[in-house]
């Protein structure tokens, strides 16, 4: 069996990871019936950090082709660079199966691709909803749906979004990679990573945030009211550790919130990090405040409780259970949910860490 995985971005290579260590142990079991198994990057997020570092801190399989569209302004330019070089590969790999992760550009161009060249679709993370389609990655998600042939659902509720949108084949509950990944990498992360030595953070009851959603980013008094919170909410015994996002840091220059948050230096504004020095910054956090789905669950995989600054989440679970709150942008509702402490229930949906065996083991009996 071959299969063409394509990724280009950092959530994707993890998850990729883990399916790649799966195929590995699948193989070593089965010595006559192997997966041959490429990868596509099509550079949709890429810098020196994100690849030779990257791949090389986490032990990451390599890419066998790797396209160069990042930095191309527009999503229907970026869509036609990465169709034309996803095309290309595929039909120079001729596979059986391609599979795609998440909700980016990256995995609607290999929907798109696999589809035209009639090569079965294998959607990872599929189901998830937030309803706004206002937002690209929910136009990215409902379209891969509809172009796959093998949908895994990390969560029940993402089955059941597709039963109401009247997709009932070819689904799998199977639990969440990234709860996988949280597994293999946090021990790496407490054995590699140096971060907590680096800004003094040991001892510290600080808050992590995170912001680089185009909605909270691109719309000036969104911006402005999370900025404020963050500001409200520091102090010396607990800040705010911020690690800002490239395209947040060119709309806090633009709105001029850089003064604003030098009112406060417990809000300690730092570098993009790695996804090792992520967990441990997770991991040690009083509460977490973040746009990004990923992180929700990360928060509650290292049982942090999160701030969600949007008004809606793809991770239902994360609230249901407490262990999540809907914020949205507003500075006083920010700090009214940094304040509260809801009850928190274990969530039993995300699986036993073992959501990548099952994928291929239900990959392999198709």
């Amino acid at each position: 069996m071959k299969i063409v995985t394509i990724i280009g971005a950092r959530p994707q290579i993890i998850k990729a990871a883990m399916i790649s260590n799966a195929i590995e142990r699948y193989n070593a079991e089965n010595k006559e019936n192997k997966i041959v198994e490429w990868i596509l990057h099509t550079g949709q997020h890429y810098d020196k950090n994100m690849n030779e570092v990257f791949f090389n801190e986490l032990e990451l399989k390599k890419p066998h082709w790797q396209l160069n569209c990042g930095g191309i302004a527009g999503h229907t330019k970026m869509l036609a660079n990465m169709l034309l070089g996803i095309e290309k590969a595929l039909i120079e790999a001729s596979p059986d199966f391609v599979i795609v992760y998440g909700d980016t550009n990256s995995t609607l161009a290999g929907a798109i691709a696999a589809s035209q060249l009639n090569i079965p679709l294998i959607h990872i993370e599929a189901g998830l909803r937030s309803f706004n389609m206002n937002m690209p990655e929910e136009k990215n998600r409902v379209l891969t749906d509809r172009l796959a042939s093998l949908l895994f659902c990390p969560t029940y509720t993402s089955v059941q979004n597709l039963a109401n949108e009247n997709i009932k084949e070819g689904i799998f509950y199977c639990g969440d990679v990234m709860y996988d990944a949280a597994l293999h990498y946090g021990e790496m992360a407490e054995k590699k990573s140096e971060i907590l030595l680096r800004y003094h953070l040991y001892g510290l009851d600080y808050y992590l945030c995170t912001v680089h959603r185009a909605e909270n980013t691109n719309n000036p008094e969104r911006l402005t009211q999370i900025i404020l919170a963050l500001v409200e909410m520091a102090s010396e015994a607990q800040p705010v550790i911020f690690p800002v996002h490239p395209r947040t840091k060119v709309y806090l220059d633009n709105y001029n919130l850089m003064p604003t948050l030098a009112t406060n230096p417990s809000v300690k504004l730092i570098e993009p990090v790695d996804y090792l020095d992520m967990i441990m910054l997770e991991k040690n956090a009083k509460m977490i405040l973040t746009d990004s789905g990923g992180i929700q669950k990360e928060a509650y995989f290292q049982r942090v409780p999160c701030v969600t600054l949007r008004e809606e989440t793809e991770w239902v679970e994360t609230v249901y259970a407490g262990w999540n709150q809907i914020a949205g942008y507003k500075t006083e509702k920010i700090l009214e949910c940094v304040r509260r402490t809801p009850e928190r229930t274990e969530i039993k949906e995300y699986g036993d860490g073992k959501a990548a065996e099952k994928i291929i083991n239900a990959i392999v009996c198709v």
